[in-house]
């Protein structure tokens, strides 16, 4: 994996600052997610963010190998991050689910793997049991145990790295903390602030994780960075309307004037400057289109700068809007 514009873990492998995010909403073919890959790769992202809960990693692993067959890339050029999902939380079930994504998209490791979420689900085939109501049921499985289990995949080598999606400064305490701690969370996949858990629990919860100049989640990146972790933040450009979770009434991020003013001096788009915003505060950031124009254009993210006057004046578009409106573990 190339050190050019990656961040070092505090397990000291490197992660590419800018990955391509893979989550897309159920109108979108499967057979598209394997043409972007593809497209993606040959662009120049090296980076590949998904999910066993995706439900697209048989795709993502045709294209990569296809790839590789054609000699554009290398197995270790590439950086793979997948996720746990919460039917597979008891620790028993932790390598069965990492394996179950390694079969899927062909590779013999992930460079990274993630607790998707902090709600353990009852085990089985069904993502999202339900009850007779249609209320989730939840499994009673304690995380740290979770954890632990993590951290053997890490041991036999199914994965480089270790880490967390849509947890809270809490929840990520409690994983710091645990007596016999051997490898701490790497990255937090960027979380709310609000008690995650507590929102779940009361069917009201968003899984989608938002960070953009309109909810820059500044406290958490501020945790994340004293605890040596990096914030990985998904939804940058605001959200696909055409997605079916996604709020419909609010102002569209990449039409504000101020961001358009910043562009327009720079002479980049607006999802350019979004992009750029997040790096220059460290964060890692997930970029996720289908359309190859635009997948093209938020790759050139690394050949300007914006001035410390410009990310000031992005901080102060911070409003507290979420695109991502109440759903009940939605995708992330």
């Amino acid at each position: 994996m190339s050190k050019l514009l990656s961040v070092k873990l505090s397990d000291n492998h490197f992660m590419p600052m800018l990955g391509f995010g893979t989550s897309a909403s159920n109108k979108d073919a499967k057979s598209k997610v394997e043409e972007a890959i593809q497209s993606a790769i040959d662009i120049g992202y090296r980076h590949i963010d998904s999910a066993f809960f995706y439900q697209n990693e048989e795709e993502i692993g045709s294209a990569i190998q296809k790839k590789i067959a054609n000699g554009i890339v290398k197995r270790d050029d590439l950086f793979y991050t997948s996720k746990l999902w919460s039917t597979f939380c008891r620790p028993e079930l932790v390598q069965v689910g990492l394996e179950a994504s390694l079969k899927k998209v062909q590779l013999s490791y992930v460079d990274l793997y993630l607790i998707h979420f902090p709600v353990p689900l009852k085990p089985g085939d069904e993502l999202l049991p339900k009850d007779s109501h249609g209320k989730l049921i939840f499994d009673d499985v304690n995380l740290c145990s979770t954890w632990e289990a993590m951290e053997k995949c890490k041991d036999t080598g199914l994965t480089k790295s270790i880490g967390v999606s849509n947890f809270n400064g809490r929840q990520l305490e409690m994983i710091l903390n645990k007596p016999g701690l051997k490898y701490k969370p790497v990255c937090n996949q960027a979380s709310k602030e609000q008690d995650v858990l507590q929102l779940i629990q009361d069917n009201n919860a968003q899984s989608h994780v938002e960070c953009h100049p309109y909810l820059n989640q500044r406290k958490l990146l501020e945790f994340c960075k004293s605890k040596d972790i990096v914030m990985v933040a998904y939804a940058a450009l605001g959200s696909d309307v055409n997605k079916e979770w996604v709020s419909k009434n609010n102002p569209v991020l990449l039409e504000d004037p101020v961001l358009n003013d910043i562009a327009k001096k720079h002479r980049r788009t607006p999802a350019q400057v979004a992009l750029r915003y997040q790096l220059q505060r460290g964060v890692v950031v997930l970029a996720k289109s289908f359309n190859e124009k635009r997948m093209q254009e938020n790759f050139k993210v690394f050949d300007f700068q914006l001035t410390l006057e410009d990310m000031k004046t992005l901080d102060g578009l911070n409003r507290n809007i979420r695109y991502l409106r109440d759903s009940i573990l939605g995708t992330s």
